[in-house]
């Protein structure tokens, strides 16, 4: 993919965490391109997605899920901050109900950024440990915690957060609308390319395939997944990504145990043909080689 000038920006801000209102006064405008890009698109009656997340183009943040419930709107993701007062626009064009709840994947500022628009207004849900970053990250606004496992609301209503172990951090949560079928992953399902994983936040390649197998094997009835930065995409394409993951992680394990150097296995990389479609890297600090490297010191073999 060819990068945009408003990659390294959006790029470096994936490795921030948490906003404040100091900071929301401060930003600059947002890009005119990353808010042409920033569309809401129809799954059902009751769910849509604001998109405008390609991580090598004009990025908003992260998908946003827009639940209309009964008694109001539940966002999954808001972006980051400079994008929130158009997040909310497009919230608006869809529905006059309030937003009353917010759910973070994780603590990044692509996805939790645009949260201080609503504190006061609207409850935040996330997982222990995201509460535990965004804290680190002098977020001080309340919000709701859940360690494995959360059911909210019920009926045509419930939505299911699940959170199995780490991978792209050490909290992320995988939220399931129950009666529509519709799973948003995050940024465990980024793209179809290698995850980026945050060891600051307690992520891990190792474990990634891992959690992602937990998720495939313990969730059920969804059949259409919400990446975190790309269009929709099937329940299968998500049990696929983590045999993908387990693929690399062994490709990995195995070049230690051979005595390559990293740069060698980089070199030596190449995406097993069986994944179509999938490529090494979205954006060159995602790189094979980055990856790799993050791989070789959780084995012990810087």
């Amino acid at each position: 993919m060819r990068a945009v000038n408003t990659r390294t920006t959006v790029l470096g801000g994936i490795l921030a965490v948490g906003c404040t209102m100091g900071v929301l006064a401060q930003a600059p405008a947002p890009p005119a391109a990353s808010l042409d890009a920033m569309k809401i698109e129809k799954l059902t009656e009751r769910l849509f997605v604001i998109t405008g997340s390609d991580p090598a183009g004009a990025n908003s943040g992260g998908n946003t899920a827009v639940f209309i419930g009964s008694d109001g709107v539940t966002l999954v993701d808001t972006k980051f901050a400079m994008f929130g007062p158009a997040m909310l626009e497009r919230v608006r064009s869809v529905t006059d109900k309030p937003v009353i709840r917010i759910i973070n994947t994780h603590a990044h500022a692509d996805h939790a950024g645009g949260n201080v628009l609503l504190i006061g207004k609207a409850e935040t849900i996330v997982s222990e440990q995201t509460h535990a970053a965004l804290l680190n990250a002098r977020n001080k606004a309340p919000r709701r915690t859940y360690r494995d496992r959360m059911t909210i609301g019920a009926g045509r209503d419930q939505i299911d957060l699940y959170h199995f172990g780490r991978g792209h951090t050490d909290g992320d949560t995988f939220v399931v609308f129950t009666a529509l079928g519709v799973m948003h992953a995050g940024d465990m399902f980024a793209w179809k390319a290698l995850p980026m994983v945050d060891a600051r936040l307690g992520g891990s390649i190792l474990e990634y395939p891992k959690t992602l197998t937990a998720a495939a094997g313990t969730i059920r009835n969804v059949n259409t997944v919400i990446p975190g930065h790309r269009p929709v995409l099937s329940w299968s394409e998500f049990v696929e990504y983590g045999e993908f993951v387990a693929n690399f992680v062994a490709f990995a394990t195995q070049s230690t145990t051979t005595g390559r150097s990293v740069a060698e296995a980089a070199a030596d990389y190449v995406v097993p043909s069986r994944f179509a479609g999938y490529m090494p890297s979205v954006a060159d600090n995602l790189s094979v080689s980055a990856t790799l490297e993050r791989a070789y010191e959780e084995l012990g073999k810087p």
